[in-house]
């Protein structure tokens, strides 16, 4: 009668599984999860800047595409066009903050300092800013048509990274904006504590 064919140890069926099941030292676990909190580490802050400098961006190019409006606008309807500070989107708050909101509209009646009357349309506003705070060198800026001298200053942008993060949008005596990581002449920016 044959015999049936001898088995080698390495083959085993049972020894085949062990190694398919095999699991994670303790080790190599350990390894694993400081890998991740290094990662994490280096990740967090990062991503958590870039958020915040997007969020800026955005506040800031949004004024600036109202200053740019104010100023086309002031050249075709051949008015004062004004951009103050709001809360309701509809009417000038001016004992009010600028990261509180922001309108632009028709100042037909050119009146000191500027509210928008039943006439007066509103052509845009900006939504609160509750990341940062907005301040500003003045009240209320108003942009007139052709080469009329127009409210020239500046608006500070900080948010709770303080002044090394601030970004200034300066706007000349012509309504012609720019932004900036310095004030006028190179100055600092400032952040309110």
């Amino acid at each position: 009668m044959p015999r049936p064919p001898i088995r080698s140890p390495l083959r085993s069926p049972l020894r085949s599984s062990r190694h398919a099941a095999r699991g994670m030292t303790l080790v190599e676990l350990l390894l694993t999860v400081a890998l991740a909190a290094i990662v994490m580490g280096i990740a967090v802050p990062v991503f958590t800047r870039l958020l915040l400098d997007a969020r800026m961006t955005a506040q800031v190019n949004a004024l600036v595409h109202g200053i740019h409006l104010g100023k086309q606008s002031a050249r075709i309807r051949l008015s004062d066009i004004a951009l103050c500070k709001s809360i309701d989107g509809q009417n000038c708050a001016h004992d009010r903050a600028w990261h509180d909101g922001w309108i632009l509209f028709e100042n037909r009646d050119r009146d000191h300092p500027p509210s928008v009357g039943p006439d007066e349309p509103v052509l845009a506003a900006g939504a609160p800013w509750t990341d940062g705070s907005i301040t500003a060198n003045r009240l209320h800026f108003v942009f007139r048509p052709f080469v009329i001298r127009s409210t020239n200053g500046t608006l500070t942008f900080c948010d709770r990274r303080g002044a090394t993060a601030a970004r200034a949008v300066i706007i000349s005596p012509t309504g012609r904006p720019r932004t900036a990581g310095t004030g006028p002449g190179n100055r600092k920016l400032s952040c309110p504590t």
